[in-house]
């Protein structure tokens, strides 16, 4: 059998359903997997066949691509429907309660493929954690869906500065957050630290990360792969619901205001105060970070 699997478009939810593509991968046990979807999820899957999808001539590509056996999407988009019946398969189109997580939604939709009730094949990741000299925490101050889901680089900075006495620092964020990471360096009163905003491809991003000894970041790709390698985790949330995102791992904190209008899910606050997020305070993660004890401090 010829296997194409379609993994969610970005980072974090392709993260998040990694450990549900396993989960299909050894229970149908294709002669030939092909995954097909946009260069941020691909990457996650850096020894398998590849295809691209190219969003500016997909008709065109339609007709192209080569014949499978199978068609497994975790999307839902008319695109992929289209697929799914130009080859027979399945979209991501099941419907769950609110309070279930991403990563449990995935699991459920290929036990629903399989019609077998499998147990949670938790996200995993192919890179190999990098090994730091001293205790190293990070802190994610960028999302690349908006600006409603960034907390602010000042209180950033104030937790790294708290951090800095117990190990090194790093900063990381995508291309265009740079203009963050300097923010919070110019508040940094310590020297321990490293700004590797916008220098690292998704592969080196993972090994960086896997080798923390603690995360904090906004609801964010890199949050969700920190808890793929089972970081301690702290996982800062404004516009979205933690209750389908927050980091699935072992020892995982979330800082969230449960306030009238969140979660809204909108790219900008869409009230223009923000509350979600100038509610949370360094103050306040500083210290559910002591009392939490997740992090080796």
């Amino acid at each position: 059998m010829k296997l194409m699997i379609e993994p969610p478009t970005w980072l974090g939810d392709a993260v998040m359903a990694t450990g549900a593509i396993k989960k299909l991968i050894n229970n149908i046990q294709p002669k030939e997997v092909v995954y097909f979807g946009s260069p941020v999820a691909l990457a996650l899957f850096p020894n398998e066949k590849k295809i691209i999808d190219d969003r500016k001539h997909r008709i065109k590509q339609f007709f192209k691509l080569p014949k499978v056996d199978l068609f497994v999407s975790f999307r839902s988009s008319l695109y992929s429907k289209a697929l799914a019946l130009k080859y027979g398969g399945y979209t991501y189109s099941v419907k769950f309660p609110e309070e279930i997580h991403m990563v449990e939604r995935y699991n459920i939709y290929i036990n629903h493929i399989l019609k077998k009730n499998l147990p949670i094949y938790k996200p995993t990741l192919p890179f190999k954690p990098k090994k730091f000299t001293n205790p190293t925490f990070g802190i994610h101050p960028g999302a690349a869906y908006g600006n409603s889901k960034r907390w602010y680089p000042k209180e950033f900075a104030k937790v790294a500065n708290f951090l800095g006495k117990y190990g090194d620092i790093i900063i990381f964020g995508g291309p265009g957050e740079e203009k963050i990471a300097q923010e919070i360096e110019e508040n940094l009163r310590i020297k321990n630290y490293k700004n590797l905003c916008g220098k690292l491809s998704i592969k080196e991003l993972c090994e960086y990360i896997g080798g923390l000894s603690g995360f904090i970041s906004n609801d964010s790709g890199p949050m969700h792969i920190s808890a793929a390698y089972n970081v301690p985790t702290v996982g800062i949330f404004g516009p979205t619901s933690p209750k389908v995102a927050y980091p699935y791992c072992d020892k995982n904190l979330v800082i969230y205001k449960d306030i009238e209008c969140s979660p809204c899910y909108k790219r900008e606050c869409p009230l223009k105060h923000h509350n979600c997020m100038k509610m949370i305070t360094a103050e306040e993660v500083i210290y559910k970070i002591q009392q939490s004890k997740i992090f080796p401090i």
